[in-house]
């Protein structure tokens, strides 16, 4: 699964959609700040497609379907890769809104048999920004005339050969040349692409407790723990 995630490299982004030659637009009011522990229900960077058309925007971290009557309880933050097909929840989304989350890494805690689990940051080796593979949708209260809530969720896979010492599971990390593949959303080779990254791909390491609590939000949360505190 994927629980939190920092990025903090939007410029860097920004110059790999330019160099793939994927136009876009930013969303009217886009902001950015940079973040290195994002939890639930936050505002995250999002590249939704739709058609052809491409909008960076600020979605909520936590997907909200737009046949919903009321904002639901459950708001998933993952989608597995295996199932979206069969889920209501996520089908309806499968063949229309696709979308790319742009992360700098993502944290898992791996399980070391005691009563407190291990945080670990993953990142890519190449020190490039991950482009997670993600759904989005559009909800807008019934009755109001309010402000549409955009809103997303990660597509998780099983892990690959180096993330599985740590979870079993893990984001679809989408190489660069695969990214419009996975925006076209009409694309019949979309859903191939939801695998897990190839080894040697990721650099992880394990790192202090703070990014625990999401308050804590600086470069520190990514350091490299050393020794056991």
């Amino acid at each position: 699964m994927c629980g939190r995630f920092g990025f903090f490299e939007l410029a860097f982004f920004i110059e790999q959609l330019r160099q793939l030659e994927l136009p876009f637009e930013e969303a009217p009011g886009f902001s950015y700040r940079q973040s290195w522990n994002i939890a639930p229900e936050s505002g995250v960077v999002a590249l939704l497609g739709d058609h052809g058309n491409y909008a960076l925007t600020l979605a909520r971290w936590g997907l909200i379907p737009h046949w919903s009557t009321s904002l639901p309880k459950i708001r998933p933050i993952n989608a597995r890769a295996d199932s979206l097909a069969s889920k209501p929840f996520f089908r309806h989304m499968l063949n229309r809104r696709h979308c790319i989350i742009p992360s700098s890494g993502f944290y898992e805690w791996k399980n070391t048999g005691g009563p407190v689990k291990e945080p670990w940051y993953v990142r890519r080796a190449d020190g490039k920004p991950m482009a997670m593979a993600g759904l989005w949708d559009e909800w807008r209260k019934p009755g109001t005339g309010d402000a549409p809530v955009i809103s997303c969720t990660i597509i998780t896979t099983g892990a690959n050969r180096q993330m599985k010492p740590v979870h079993d599971r893990m984001p679809v990390i989408l190489e660069p040349g695969d990214w419009k593949g996975w925006l076209e959303s009409g694309n019949p080779g979309a859903i191939g692409l939801l695998t897990p990254p190839a080894d040697g791909i990721l650099d992880l390491y394990p790192v202090s407790a703070r990014v625990n609590n999401p308050l804590n939000n600086d470069p520190g949360c990514i350091r490299h723990r050393e020794a056991p505190e």
